[in-house]
């Protein structure tokens, strides 16, 4: 699953699933803008991932950011080939309590971001007139319910919905759009709880949470020449979590 010659976006890569999935495209010979709120983690991913790999730092679902991430795509790499909205937020609350700001910086992330992402840069793939590919990071929130995620997972839903949607619009210039539903995953953040790994461990059918490299590998595939014929999709890649359900309270 090689991607060499080609150019991709990724928001939210400074640590955890994006970084990882930045690592394999460069791996398979991508260039890469990588996005990263935090200044300073996206500036240290760049330097890891080596001389293909540029970074822009802000806030993904900035309108301003969004073009910035797409003119340096084409001017640094001169094209824009593949496109991964990694990025979202969390933002826990019971829905009796849950709060408009909170609310509405959820969908701000990971709705509006992601949408006006995957709609410059298929502006962008539609010029260049050789197809493309975008792909967005949903969550199995959005296939089953979660305490206090009630936002979060209408939010994450929503973005399966989008996947399926822009077939009937994209297809026509050859770009295919798809999604990741990732269960449970061991990153810097959700391991800052010291009983994540063993409360999914043992709810978890395969016996584990998520690794990082699991997203990432399910990521390099969508991308690639290999599922150029797949679109409107979800993979859910859970340990088979969303089949048993169980609660982690």
């Amino acid at each position: 699953m090689r991607l060499d010659n080609k150019t991709a976006i990724i928001t939210g890569a400074g640590q955890g699933i994006g970084l990882a999935i930045a690592y394999r495209l460069i791996e398979a010979g991508a260039q890469l803008v990588l996005n990263d709120l935090d200044s300073d983690l996206a500036k240290a991913a760049a330097r890891k991932l080596g001389d293909n790999c540029v970074a822009v730092h802000g806030d993904c679902s900035d309108l301003e950011i969004i073009r910035e991430l797409v003119d340096t795509a084409e001017n640094t790499f001169g094209s824009l080939d593949i496109t991964v909205a990694n990025a979202g937020i969390t933002l826990f609350d019971g829905f009796f309590d849950y709060q408009p700001d909170a609310f509405s910086r959820v969908m701000e992330v990971n709705l509006s971001g992601t949408f006006f992402l995957a709609q410059a840069a298929a502006k962008k793939m539609r010029a260049q007139a050789k197809g493309g590919t975008l792909l967005f990071m949903s969550s199995v929130t959005g296939h089953q319910a979660h305490k206090n995620l009630a936002a979060y997972g209408m939010s994450k839903a929503a973005l399966e919905m989008l996947a399926k949607s822009l077939v009937v619009e994209l297809s026509e210039f050859g770009i295919n759009v798809n999604a990741i539903a990732p269960g449970a995953t061991a990153t810097e953040r959700t391991l800052e709880d010291e009983n994540y790994e063993a409360t999914w461990s043992r709810i978890t059918p395969m016996g584990r949470p998520a690794r990082v490299e699991d997203i990432a590998s399910t990521a390099l595939f969508l991308v690639s020449e290999e599922a150029r014929h797949i679109t409107g999709q979800t993979i859910i890649v859970d340990g088979g979590w969303t089949s048993v359900s169980p609660s982690p309270y």
